[in-house]
């Protein structure tokens, strides 16, 4: 009896979450319907963006000028309940301008006090425009508050509001008067999302879209303590062994110089991801699971998600830049030649 009130309960609470998967999926649905009201022909863009801030993780955005990055950040931040701010990067810009600072003031009585005043990193979701032109003192005081969620301002901690996510972009083409991300940083990033060219018909819809009198709103589906609960849902999500499995061959496959490295990988990759990539992959397979309404997910999920997750946590050696190989097409074939074997089962 005990077995099978046990077995009962276990199948009463895969019912409760399998419903809660269903109603979240359709929710994130309805999410993603209205911000494609203002983003148009991105839809793998707005996919890894929300992804990544379902796993409670930053997003660093890679594309030319005039791709509606900002417009997609602006849009989520409606449409997820959060309060939004913006940051433009540049090379003069001072940790303070981040942070905030401390001011003396002189009350009425003559008396004097110092205030903080908050920076515009006390937000819940930062858009850092161009954030490879800042500093790199700028970008460690960045850097804590990814990390920590909290920052450290005249000596003394002062935690950041929940959730906190950084949705920052990167302009791939102008690299005059930049400073390259440190890896340290970059691996605070869950996922690198390529916004690329939209295609023609898209390209058509946009114009016709943003060039008249009406433009189309979007409006909020979350709030920040609903999207909190999304997020825990997604860590509830179970991951089959065979999955996790492949996830470590896939991390472990894409390190130079170890045991288990892919000898591509040996020939081209100066450095390769740590632990983080992968417990990046697990969270985002989970989230995109979620996102299509399954409770589990797959090695498909692994695919997808492979070179988002790793190509910024990966470099190239000088010898493989100089015959032009690129970490997207070794990472495609390190995913084709690790999920062979699942294909060929």
């Amino acid at each position: 009896m005990a077995v099978d009130g046990t077995m009962k309960e276990a199948g009463a609470e895969t019912g409760e979450i399998m419903a809660e998967i269903e109603a979240t999926g359709a929710r994130l649905q309805h999410a993603r319907s209205m911000i494609s009201r203002r983003i148009i022909g991105q839809e793998g863009v707005v996919e890894a963006t929300l992804i990544a801030i379902l796993c409670g993780g930053h997003g660093l955005l890679v594309g030319a000028p005039g791709l509606a990055k900002t417009r997609l950040v602006e849009t989520l931040g409606t449409v997820l309940g959060l309060v939004a701010h913006r940051i433009q990067f540049t090379p003069d810009l001072m940790p303070a301008d981040i942070l905030g600072a401390e001011v003396l003031e002189t009350g009425a009585d003559g008396t004097r006090a110092f205030r903080f005043i908050d920076g515009p990193i006390f937000c819940q979701l930062l858009m850092g425009d161009e954030i490879n032109r800042a500093s790199p003192r700028t970008q460690s005081a960045l850097l804590q508050a990814m990390q920590e969620r909290e920052v450290s301002v005249a000596g003394q901690r002062r935690l950041l509001p929940r959730p906190f996510h950084v949705l920052a972009t990167q302009n791939p083409i102008e690299q005059e008067g930049t400073y390259p991300l440190p890896e340290a940083q970059l691996d605070r990033f869950l996922l690198q999302i390529d916004v690329d060219y939209p295609d023609r018909a898209a390209e058509r819809d946009i114009i016709l879209a943003t060039t008249g009198v009406d433009e189309a709103e979007a409006e909020a589906v979350f709030d920040a303590g609903s999207l909190m609960a999304v997020q825990k849902l997604v860590r509830r999500l179970p991951v089959g062994e065979a999955v996790v499995e492949k996830i470590l061959d896939l991390v472990r496959a894409a390190r130079p110089g170890t045991p288990e490295a892919h000898p591509a990988v040996t020939q081209a990759v100066s450095w390769g991801p740590g632990p983080r990539a992968a417990q990046a992959l697990m969270l985002a397979i989970r989230a995109r699971a979620l996102m299509q309404g399954r409770l589990v997910p797959g090695i498909e999920d692994v695919a997808a998600l492979a070179k988002p997750v790793l190509i910024h946590r990966m470099a190239l050696g000088f010898a493989a830049r100089a015959e032009g190989q690129t970490l997207a097409a070794l990472i495609d074939r390190l995913v084709e030649d690790i999920t062979a074997h699942e294909a060929a089962a």
